[in-house]
């Protein structure tokens, strides 16, 4: 009798819990929720589509009213204030930079009834709107991410999209790749949420047919706009997507901080950024790179935010000598802190994997066909 009292707690308890999948298996994956399988990229996928199923890749420049001035200032046409921004915040004139955007196969800018879901793909800390495109190369003469944008799109295994590949840094130099800590262009990665949210955004969905409009502050376009609005990036991408959006830290120079530096890459944590769960429903972070925020913090703002967070996915490889510990720093009690506000998550480790693009592309693959679906609560935890 015991017996049975005992399994039928058990059984209760196994029925009661969300979907946690627990995996460690072969490249190909396993079945989860919603029939993705993560796996690696057919490689058929890498190859161009025909011509008619191709998408287009446009340069596009916008104006930025929101970015570090060579002061190091936030200079800003919105009423942010210095506490925030923990920096002065000044008027200035504004600037212009570009971006790169993937339209679909049979995109037509004047059928305003044909609406499109976004993902911003963000780059790393020496890169910029190329790096996505140069970085994984080409194959049968288009970029090979394009190419798997083409191939899900007409394999009917996720929506026709728009995806955008920004320039990160929002300051006057964002021209400027290189990694000096001390200087503004790396100041700019950690402003970079008020650009998206003041420019970058209201100038795609101003200008291309999206389901989103941000113009409309309602209540229920802001709940609407953002499950069709998906941010994912690579290396100091992937940072930018966790902290901007979770509410984590911004950095600085311990030049201009005075204190030490925890990754001992001469960066420290200055104020946490507000955060962007209004803005974004699905979040994606491949080897995300030092001074990111603990798990813990970013957790605690998934939790504390007014929108549920519909997907999170993370990614690194177990031989990546640059992510792996802001990688294990994020995930950690990441899940736990964040709680009921974090519907689907999905962890995936890949053995060998180091700090490039069979990691970023592997990620950008599944991530995509995750996107802007319903979804039940889920946890998924895997290791390829």
């Amino acid at each position: 009798m015991k017996r049975c009292v005992v399994l039928f707690i058990l059984m209760v308890m196994l029925f009661s819990l969300p979907s946690i999948i627990w995996a460690t298996g072969k490249e190909e994956g396993g079945e989860f929720m919603n029939s993705v399988t993560i796996t690696s990229i057919p490689e058929e996928y890498k190859r161009a589509v025909p011509e008619e199923f191709q998408g287009q890749l446009k340069e596009f420049s916008y104006t930025v009213s929101n970015y570090i001035n060579s002061s190091r200032q936030l200079v800003t046409n919105q009423a942010i204030s210095s506490e925030e921004a923990g920096r002065e915040t000044v008027q200035g004139e504004p600037i212009v930079k570009k971006c790169n955007v993937y339209l679909p196969a049979g995109y037509d800018e004047t059928d305003k009834d044909k609406k499109y879901n976004v993902l911003y793909l963000l780059h790393g800390v020496g890169g910029g709107r190329y790096e996505w495109l140069y970085g994984g190369g080409r194959i049968d003469g288009n970029y090979v991410i394009c190419n798997i944008l083409d191939n899900l799109i007409m394999n009917g295994e996720i929506e026709p999209l728009i995806v955008v590949f920004p320039e990160g840094r929002s300051s006057h130099d964002w021209v400027d790749n290189s990694f000096s800590v001390d200087k503004t262009n790396i100041l700019g990665f950690y402003y970079f949420d008020y650009e998206l949210r003041y420019n970058l955004i209201p100038f795609i969905e101003s200008n291309f047919n999206t389901y989103a409009n941000i113009a409309d502050k309602s209540p229920e376009a802001i709940e609407y706009n953002r499950r069709h609005r998906a941010i994912a990036g690579l290396s100091m991408g992937g940072m930018q997507a966790l902290n901007l959006t979770f509410g984590g830290y911004r950095h600085d120079s311990t030049k201009y901080t005075g204190t030490s530096s925890f990754f001992n890459n001469g960066l420290d944590k200055t104020v946490k950024a507000p955060g962007m769960q209004d803005l974004f429903a699905y979040v994606g972070a491949f080897s995300n790179a030092p001074t990111s925020s603990t798990g813990d913090i970013l957790g605690s703002g998934i939790a504390a935010a007014d929108y549920p967070m519909e997907l999170l996915y993370i990614t690194c490889g177990d031989n990546d000598g640059i992510a792996i510990m802001s990688y294990e720093m994020a995930i950690r009690d990441l899940m736990e802190t964040a709680g009921e506000n974090l519907r689907s998550y999905y962890q995936v480790l890949i053995r060998g994997g180091g700090h490039d693009f069979a990691v970023w592309n592997h990620g950008a693959y599944n991530f995509l066909r995750l996107l802007f679906i319903e979804r039940e609560k889920e946890v998924v935890k895997i290791t390829l």
